[in-house]
């Protein structure tokens, strides 16, 4: 039996177009990042963009490609991205849409202090009979909005009902239409040797009862996969992927060691395969909480031998990290890399770990440099980088000297590269 007031004005679904009578002129419209971006009603945006006016789309990671992130219609609609994805990296490097650098916890405040927070535009599970939706794989920045902002949804059966504070009342909601289609799955990378050998050097530095932050991507699958003899482990992560789900599948995740929410594996939001979603379809040892608190430094650090590990793209001779950019052009953005580099560097017997492969995929550029490329960002900054991991070793830089650092660096480059860092290590005077 339902007790949805069917009175509501809410209370039932309609065609995706009614979205457009809560679209006013100069809009602030946000949507989720990833399985949590709302495909039906976006495509609907997109289709009467030129019957816009002044109206900004705010995202993380958008998923599917459309003619307004490449600025097709002007000033009626423009995408502005929080991170770069597949679809949104090409339309910003043309010009077409804009990126705000923000570190992931942050973004629910950056969303509130700079845009009108006009309308949240979300996926969602169907209501439960009480009148609730789940935003499902998602809680990020989106889920600090309910209740403070208009919602409109789109129920798709296919998004898992999830646990935790990403749950919305009918009467929270101006609206929600139905729609059908698989979510979108991110199918786990191949592994090669490299992989291997890092995800090991890291694994073996994780004791028993450890709570774990881990990315998305060959190397954090890898290191999970690795910890399946362990004990009494925790996640407190940003993403909840399929390695997670392995982990705790194995026996080796329990949360009972946790500081906060024990017995739980928290995550903001969750991408991976049609098996990860079914898994995740009312399981209540999931918590979807908004990322302001999950990424929140002093919150991680409240956690007992926290392990942050994150992927980078280069890193200098003074053990600073740039993962936003390639060659001088930006790939991605900062996410939560410095949230959880901080976070476990606030915890008592914290470890963070940065790895990267030591070279490119053809071995002929070293990403181990004596200086970041030109005009690159730092991600994460000196002082916080803790350990870097690439095939050929560990290198420990909390608490060590210049010296020591761009030392240790130099050994764990690929061999062909440790002279002539070397020599830059000495012209730059970090070495004597």
């Amino acid at each position: 039996m339902t007790l949805i007031d069917r009175r509501h004005p809410a209370a039932n679904p309609v065609a995706p177009e009614r979205v457009l009578d809560f679209v006013p002129p100069g809009a602030d419209l946000i949507v989720p990042l990833a399985v949590g971006e709302p495909k039906v009603l976006l495509d609907t945006i997109d289709a009467h963009a030129n019957e816009l006016e002044h109206v900004r789309v705010h995202q993380m990671h958008a998923l599917y490609d459309r003619p307004y992130l490449h600025g097709a219609y002007g000033d009626h609609l423009r995408h502005i991205a929080y991170f770069l994805s597949a679809v949104s990296r090409r339309a910003f490097l043309e010009g077409g849409c804009d990126l705000v650098p923000a570190n992931f916890s942050e973004v629910p405040a950056l969303l509130r202090r700079s845009t009108k927070c006009s309308l949240l535009l979300a996926a969602a599970s169907p209501p439960d009979r009480h009148g609730y939706f789940s935003l499902g794989t998602n809680a990020d920045y989106t889920a600090r909005f309910i209740g403070k902002a208009p919602f409109f949804l789109e129920v798709n059966p296919n998004m898992p009902r999830t646990f935790g504070e990403n749950t919305l009342h009918v009467s929270q909601i101006v609206g929600w239409t139905e729609a059908e289609y698989p979510l979108h799955e991110l199918t786990p990378p191949p592994v090669d040797r490299k992989d291997e050998r890092i995800a090991q050097l890291v694994a073996d530095r994780i004791p028993d009862g450890a709570t774990i932050q881990a990315g998305i991507g060959a190397i954090p699958n890898t290191i999970l996969a690795l910890l399946h003899n362990h004990r009494d482990l925790a996640v407190h992560t940003e993403l909840m992927s399929d390695g997670v789900m392995d982990l705790l599948e194995s026996g080796a995740l329990t949360g009972t060691q946790k500081v906060t929410r024990p017995g739980k594996i928290v995550a903001t939001f969750s991408m991976g395969t049609k098996r990860l979603y079914d898994f995740l379809h009312d399981n209540s040892v999931m918590e979807f909480l908004p990322v302001d608190w999950v990424n929140d430094p002093r919150v991680i650090g409240r956690e007992h031998c926290f392990v942050s590990i994150n992927a980078t793209i280069e890193v200098d001779l003074l053990g600073q990290c740039n993962s936003e950019m390639i060659a001088g052009k930006y790939y991605s953005g900062s996410g939560g890399q410095s949230d959880f580099a901080r976070g476990a560097m606030y915890s008592e017997r914290g470890m963070g770990f940065v790895v990267t492969h030591a070279t490119t995929s053809d071995e002929t550029i070293s990403r181990i440099v004596a200086r970041l490329y030109q005009g690159a960002p730092v991600t994460t900054m000196k002082n916080t980088v803790d350990h870097v991991v690439t095939e050929y070793g560990v290198a420990e830089l909390r608490g060590r000297s210049i010296a020591e650092r761009a030392r240790a660096l130099i050994g764990i480059a690929h061999p062909k590269f440790r002279e002539e860092l070397d020599r830059q290590a000495h012209e730059l005077g970090y070495v004597r």
